[in-house]
């Protein structure tokens, strides 16, 4: 398909720019596959209505940290925004991150992070336009190290958010699901925002099955696509663990028949870069880059939860491999127009293979 394919506009007021009071009371979209129906103007938590006992739900439980910082660059005290993206070196306080405006920033020079405080960090290397790697210059435990960087970081919201407001402190605790674990993202698995302790319990009192697997989502669903022909795209890579335990979970209810619900399409990624050929989870630990648009053949899971995503970005590309590319046009189309929100903080569609 087409990047053109996937464009359409967003009125600027149906930009979630912020999270709804309570965690599961945004709207839900459903959208049944092969009957082609679509149910609009639904509560999530109407989401329980369309799952039975021993049916399993896949999550993403990777951990965001505050991974944007903002500096001063020595002598000229420009202001400069550090965004971590990994640590490449425990021992040498080595990370790999984005600094915005690249321009002003080299080789040899040094951030100051606190006025008259003492975390610094000295620049020595160039990855991309705007990557760079710096060594913090900071003589202490590892751990108090992590603690005094992360204290400094604030929540890494999608630019299209930031640019419109500051990042607050309740954003580290919103811009979190409830059952985040192994830390490692530097934005969100968005649809996991959704689920609250509330629901949850709802959900295991009705005999569903969780199982949780890690990606750690990167800055690649945020990345303009730029060229037209998608299959010329590359993703970046995002690290990824498949557990036993989640496979036991999944193939359990794949072999008995029940629906198995990957919760978000960074999960949709993990798992399918992970299914084998007999349509089975298997265990996994390292890499993806798999980029997921039409046309193409979902190998395991039979329901998948999404939101409503900016247009030409790769996660509405997922989301139309599962759905049919025409039905989930439809439902954005609709969505438009009763005034659904997009984006991280958005509402959520249900996508379903019946």
């Amino acid at each position: 398909m087409k990047l053109s394919q996937f464009k359409f506009k967003l009125p600027e007021e149906q930009i979630a720019l912020e999270p709804p009071f309570h965690r599961d009371e945004c709207k839900l979209m459903v959208l049944h596959r092969k009957s082609k129906r679509i149910e609009s103007g639904l509560d999530f938590r109407n989401i329980l209505d369309y799952f039975d006992e021993d049916d399993a739900f896949i999550f993403n439980d990777t951990k965001v940290f505050p991974a944007r910082l903002y500096g001063t660059k020595e002598k000229t005290d420009a202001k400069i925004e550090v965004f971590l993206l990994r640590e490449l070196n425990a021992d040498q306080r080595l990370w790999d991150v984005l600094v915005e405006p690249a321009r002003k920033i080299r080789i040899g020079n040094k951030l100051f992070f606190e006025e008259d405080g003492p975390m610094v960090a000295e620049v020595i290397d160039n990855t991309t336009s705007r990557g760079r790697t710096l060594r913090f210059l900071y003589d202490c435990p590892h751990d108090e190290f992590k603690q005094m960087l992360f204290g400094l970081g604030e929540a890494p919201l999608p630019r299209y958010i930031i640019d419109r407001r500051p990042a607050t402190e309740e954003d580290m605790t919103n811009f979190q699901t409830i059952y985040a674990k192994n830390e490692g993202a530097v934005t969100a698995p968005a649809t996991g925002l959704h689920f609250s302790r509330e629901l949850m319990k709802r959900m295991e009192i009705k005999g569903i099955n969780f199982a949780f697997i890690t990606l750690h989502c990167g800055l690649g669903n945020f990345d303009a696509i730029e060229v037209e022909d998608l299959t010329k795209h590359k993703m970046s890579s995002e690290q990824m663990f498949i557990p036993a335990e989640a496979c036991e979970i999944v193939n359990k209810a794949k072999e008995e028949g029940h629906r198995v619900c990957c919760v978000g399409v960074s999960t949709a990624r993990a798992t399918e870069s992970a299914v084998g050929t007999d349509g089975m989870l298997k265990e996994f630990e390292g890499w993806t880059n798999k980029f997921i648009f039409p046309p193409y053949e979902f190998g395991l899971c039979n329901a998948l939860i999404g939101n409503f995503y900016h247009p030409e970005s790769p996660m509405m590309m997922t989301e139309a491999s599962f759905a049919g590319y025409e039905l989930l046009y439809e439902g954005y189309q609709r969505a438009l127009k009763e005034g659904y929100k997009f984006g991280c903080y958005g509402d959520a569609l249900l996508m379903l293979d019946d």
